[in-house]
């Protein structure tokens, strides 16, 4: 139970991954920190549900490998990532077409110099010519040597830019920017729509060029992965080195000030500075004047089956929009620890408002895209989140202010960019000016080791 008249430092309202990674510099600073979280556990929407021994993600966020994030915050050594294969399958036309593969990358160059050769040579020169699925002439089907060399070449081009030229590149809607540079329309449609749809849960590609470019930056420079356990390792993770009694869950904030939190529970706890990290509509609610970001609305499906539809650990992509399904992974071959020995687990993800026969519609799609039934599949758990993901159209600010003024200050997802990495940074950047704020900045700063841009 918290005691109204005890003092802190700080206080921090929400135990996401962003809030506990700004305690987490707090504290090592010397800063006296309380974590107040409304629900019974830690994570927010990275939480993760137990059913019948499956480890269930609420909202299956994908990582990369090239996050700096996950490396440079202290608490985060023992995260353990599960790896896809290289690259994605992608499902166009009754088939699995491999793209994105490190290999395909590396050797770009030289294939898209042949790729244009073929592309320009005389009609029967190297067989029928003919118009590929998207509009776009070409030849073969998509996941061919022409398609696998623009998106080698447009992925090894991203991953050599520096990240400071990609931030200053004009803005515009995703979608329109990849167009604007001279990619097919097949090479988008085909790969580029359905991996961004999956990495930023945007199928319509309206989020700002800028975010998109710094997705495809990190895809071509590691690999996807899974945090080993499900979603809520990271936040338990982090959670794990605070010292006993800094957090405090199932305790709701009603009221915040400068130099105090009202709860509904316990009454007020006074401190020297607030910094709000829940999600960007319950910080508008305690801080009115935030702006409230529109979302992207995520449903996870989880199934179980006796046979794994297919043997790798591969995201596989639907590239014809034939279905609900932007992407689906056998999961328990990712990482085994998410599914019971000799079980198999499915995860599916829908984006945008899920239909009204949601499983059957999805058992159906998911047929197709395995090639297999699905009829006796058993579903184990949907989890539809409404505002899962802030939508980043532009102009999009990825550095929005954390410092609302002297003693209060915000952070999360909704502040730089709506990934782990973002959530992760946005912590970082709010503990940077709390601490500059009290006079404990530059120390604290160089034990973490400095500061680095979200990619």
């Amino acid at each position: 139970m918290l005691e109204p008249a005890r003092h802190a430092d700080v206080v921090v309202v929400g135990a996401g991954v962003a809030g506990l990674t700004a305690a987490k510099e707090l504290i090592r600073a010397g800063v006296t920190t309380v974590v107040l979280e409304a629900a019974p556990y830690v994570g927010g929407r990275m939480s993760t549900e137990k059913v019948d021994g499956f480890r269930l993600d609420r909202v299956g966020q994908l990582l990369s490998t090239a996050y700096p994030e996950l490396r440079l915050t202290p608490g985060l050594e023992g995260l353990v990532l599960r790896p896809f294969s290289p690259g994605v399958l992608v499902h166009s036309e009754g088939r699995h077409h491999r793209a994105g593969e490190p290999g395909i990358t590396r050797r770009a160059r030289g294939a898209l110099r042949a790729a244009r050769a073929l592309a320009s040579a005389p009609r029967g020169a190297y067989g029928v010519r003919g118009t590929g699925r998207f509009g776009a002439p070409g030849a073969g089907p998509v996941g061919g040597p022409i398609d696998q060399a623009r998106l080698g070449a447009a992925l090894a081009r991203l991953g050599e830019t520096p990240v400071e030229r990609l931030l200053a590149r004009p803005e515009s809607p995703a979608g329109q920017a990849l167009r604007s540079r001279g990619l097919p329309a097949r090479t988008v449609d085909g790969f580029l729509r359905p991996l961004l749809a999956a990495l930023l849960c945007d199928p319509d590609l309206t989020t700002s060029s800028r975010c998109a470019d710094l997705a495809l930056h990190a895809f071509a420079r590691g690999r996807l992965c899974l945090p080993e356990g499900g979603a809520e390792a990271i936040p338990e993770l982090l959670a794990a080195g605070l010292p006993p009694g800094t957090l405090r869950t199932g305790v709701r904030a009603t009221a915040v000030s400068t130099t105090s939190v009202a709860t509904a529970e316990h009454g007020e706890l006074r401190c020297r500075a607030v910094l709000l990290a829940t999600d960007a509509r319950s910080a508008a609610e305690l801080l009115p004047g935030l702006r409230v970001p529109d979302f992207h609305p995520v449903t996870v499906l989880h199934h179980t089956t006796d046979e794994p539809p297919l043997t790798e650990p591969a995201l596989l992509l639907d590239a014809d929009r034939s279905g609900p399904v932007a992407h689906t992974a056998v999961v328990s071959t990712v990482d085994p620890t998410r599914a019971p020995a000799g079980r198999i687990l499915v995860s599916s993800t829908v984006l945008g408002p899920p239909p009204p026969a949601l499983d059957k519609e999805v058992r159906t799609h998911l047929a197709a895209l395995y090639g297999t039934s699905t009829a006796n599949w058993d579903l184990l758990s949907v989890h539809h989140t409404p505002e899962a993901v802030p939508a980043m159209r532009p102009p999009h600010d990825l550095r929005r202010p954390v410092r609302v003024l002297s003693g209060l200050y915000v952070c999360g997802d909704h502040r730089d960019t709506s990934t782990v990495q973002g959530a992760l940074h946005s912590g970082r950047r709010a503990a940077r000016a709390l601490l500059t704020d009290l006079g404990a900045g530059a120390g604290a700063v160089r034990r973490s080791g400095g500061l680095r841009p979200a990619a």
